[in-house]
């Protein structure tokens, strides 16, 4: 993380450099893209729950909110945060409905992801899985380091898993029939694809001339290739949520990557400057969210109380 930390110093340091009119821009297209991603969201809600009111302004808090608390937390805690708040927005909703709505809402994601991240690897743009323990800034390499220890902590996890299944059946049972109504809106798919993937195409659209943007304002070679493999990287990043925003894991890869191409320094300086710009909007956007929402910043004491009364 040194050389991550090096980066914030020098990006810093430039910030006369910037292009700021690219900048906001680039910022301009990432408030779009949440707001799209959000009436996506709420269609899927809303076919969970027909007839019910699902508020537009409600949802949209929670989710920025979400996304705020996710920038600075691993594991994407903020996600806790969101279901929270929507199930505070949703009347009679219940956290196992709420919370598998968030499958139907990845699922195009994870599709196109995936589909970008194969590739990348197609036209060599990636590297191979034997150079990932030896790339700068990330902090994940103990998997591939240690195949056979992470097979049976694999193998214990599951274990434990279908042991708490069997104990737990009889509540499960309620508990999966809730599950189940958060998959409503895949039961139709022409819904589905008009009003959920429709603008979660135009949300990534938004984000790839983000990206756009934000190589023009660190003076990176703003093209449609470039943009794309930061997609790519980002993309990766979230496969493997183990630090806030993939700061680190996001850094290394675009290093390797452009090794042979553009200065390191340049690379660095684009990828914590994209970072800082995007954390810093998600934290105003967010915890303004919370501030409104909640009558506090101090989130984790309303959550905690709810989460223990949440249903299995």
């Amino acid at each position: 993380m040194e050389t991550f930390y090096h980066a914030v110093e020098r990006f810093l340091s430039s910030l006369g450099e910037i292009g700021w009119a690219a900048l906001g821009i680039a910022l301009a297209l990432h408030f779009l893209r949440l707001g799209v991603r959000v009436l996506a969201w709420r269609h899927i809600i809303r076919a969970a729950y027909p007839g019910t009111d699902v508020p537009r302004r409600g949802l949209f808090g929670a989710y920025v909110a979400g996304v705020g608390v996710n920038s600075i937390t691993p594991a994407r805690g903020g996600d806790l945060l969101r279901l929270f708040l929507a199930k505070r927005r949703v009347e009679g909703s219940t956290y196992p409905t709420l919370g598998a709505t968030l499958l139907p809402e990845t699922l195009f994601d994870s599709v196109l992801a995936g589909s970008l991240i194969l590739w990348g690897f197609a036209i060599g743009a990636l590297p191979g899985l034997d150079v990932l323990p030896d790339l700068p800034t990330i902090d994940w390499s103990w998997i591939p380091r240690h195949p056979n220890a992470s097979i049976v902590i694999a193998g214990l996890a599951l274990i434990a898993i279908a042991a708490a299944f069997v104990l737990a059946e009889r509540r499960l049972q309620s508990f999966w029939e809730r599950v189940r109504q958060g998959f409503a809106i895949l039961h139709d798919p022409r819904r589905y694809v008009t009003r959920v993937v429709s603008w979660q195409a135009l949300s990534w659209s938004f984000r790839f001339a983000s990206v756009y943007f934000f190589l023009e304002a660190f003076h990176m070679p703003a093209t449609a290739h470039n943009a794309l493999i930061v997609l790519i990287v980002q993309s990766i990043s979230t496969l493997l949520p183990f630090t806030p925003g993939g700061v680190g894991t996001v850094q290394g890869l675009l290093v390797y990557i452009y090794r042979d191409e553009i200065a390191t320094s340049t690379v660095l300086t684009f990828s914590v400057g994209m970072h800082v710009a995007t954390v810093a909007a998600n934290l105003l956007l967010g915890f303004t969210a919370i501030l409104v929402m909640l009558r506090t910043l101090r989130w984790r004491r309303v959550v905690r109380p709810e989460e223990r009364l949440a249903e299995p």
